[in-house]
């Protein structure tokens, strides 16, 4: 057997193999390039009433949502507040239901409460776990199944997916300049059978979106082991581990009167500008924990991340894109590098075919295959 036919078998087994995986993580990840544009669209409840001079305090919105919350068993942990007028804030709540669950909505219940700031309206209760683009979120990371289950299966697709595109580009690879100019770009005419128009499809799409390609299974493959991610982290960090140490509220200041209304002005004093801000509120029962609050920038390398003392409202720490190293700056891009984002809209539209290209090669590979193997059955036959 020749090296050339040795990887075709390769590339054409390990394309069966993952095939199916892949073309769900391709179409998946179509359906969640633009979800950040898509969801105020197609959520009304995402916009207040009416836009008026004053809102009410962020300590009250909040107890609003509590009694409004129909599951009693869930705990609030944290709001998001995005930085426009005409915008309902987003108050979380959360219950644990059974780690071990097979599929990921019998993991936990969470709960989305979408508050008009100025009239206390709750305008929507929403059962997160089945929102349109969080499902589809957990079918392209984990095929809707525990992580433990679902995680390590997307992995390996992934990983084998990979190699399907490494052996590909060396089947791609023309042996001279005449078999190039079929290999760069389409030369059909009007007698080019399916056939061919498959077979061209399969080989020049997945050219031009290798690198693309590689990228988005590259950074998905952090979800899917946490030993890459770590192994990733430490091999930019020079080979050094790194852990930040827990800052931790002041007990002697214990209160229970939370001076959350003061932590968001001290949110909004410093940072004027951001595009939203998130408030992680700490467990009851820590009273250690501060209140982690992330600001959101419209440029990702603008991000703060800042801990507040949970009974005096001190700020503790302040981490920005420039403090940290190598490795958490990586894994802090690693979304916008996967979806594209980083590079803003375009960089999004990018992401979007490349993944609608990944999704095709499987099923135009298996017709290749398919279309051959017929072949030679028909010719078995007709002996």
């Amino acid at each position: 057997m020749t090296f050339k036919k040795l990887i075709l078998k390769i590339h054409l087994w390990l394309g069966l193999a993952s095939g199916l995986i892949v073309v769900i993580l391709g179409i998946t990840g179509c359906l969640y390039s633009f979800e950040e544009e898509l969801r105020p669209i197609v959520h009304d409840y995402y916009y207040v009433d009416q836009v008026k001079e004053k809102k009410l305090p962020l300590s009250q919105i909040i107890e609003i949502a509590k009694k409004a919350n129909k599951n009693p068993k869930e705990s609030i942990s944290g709001c998001r507040i995005l930085n426009e007028d005409d915008r309902t804030i987003i108050i979380w709540f959360y219950e644990e239901l059974n780690p071990d669950a097979f599929w990921y909505w019998n993991q936990y219940q969470s709960t989305y409460l979408y508050v008009d700031p100025y009239s206390g309206v709750v305008k929507k209760q929403e059962n997160v776990n089945f929102e349109f683009f969080v499902f589809v979120r957990m079918l392209h990371q984990t095929l809707c199944l525990n992580s433990k289950i679902g995680d390590p299966i997307t992995g390996t697709a992934t990983i084998i997916f990979i190699i399907s595109l490494i052996t590909g580009l060396i089947l791609w690879w023309p042996k001279n300049k005449q078999a190039a100019k079929q290999r760069f770009w389409f030369q059909w005419k009007d007698s080019t059978k399916w056939k061919r128009k498959n077979y061209d499809l399969h080989n020049i799409l997945g050219f031009y979106s290798m690198l693309f390609a590689l990228l988005i299974a590259l950074t998905g493959l952090v979800w899917a082991f946490q030993s890459y991610d770590k192994g990733v982290q430490w091999l930019l960090n020079g080979g050094k581990t790194f852990k930040r140490e827990r800052v931790v509220s002041d007990t002697t200041q214990y209160s229970k009167n939370r001076p959350l209304d003061k932590i968001y002005a001290s949110v909004k004093q410093s940072h004027p500008k951001a595009k939203s801000y998130y408030l992680f509120l700490p467990k009851e029962n820590d009273s250690l924990a501060t209140y982690n609050t992330f600001i959101r920038y419209k440029s990702r390398f603008d991000d703060t991340a800042t801990d507040y003392d949970q009974y005096t409202a001190k700020p503790l720490r302040s981490i920005k894109y420039k403090d940290k190293n190598n490795g958490e700056k990586f894994r802090f891009l690693n979304y916008d590098l996967h979806v594209g984002s980083i590079l803003g809209f375009p960089g999004k539209v990018l992401a979007f075919f490349a993944s609608l290209i990944c999704a095709s090669l499987p099923i135009s590979g298996f017709l290749i295959w398919w279309g051959r193997n017929n072949k030679k059955k028909n010719v078995t036959t007709s002996k």
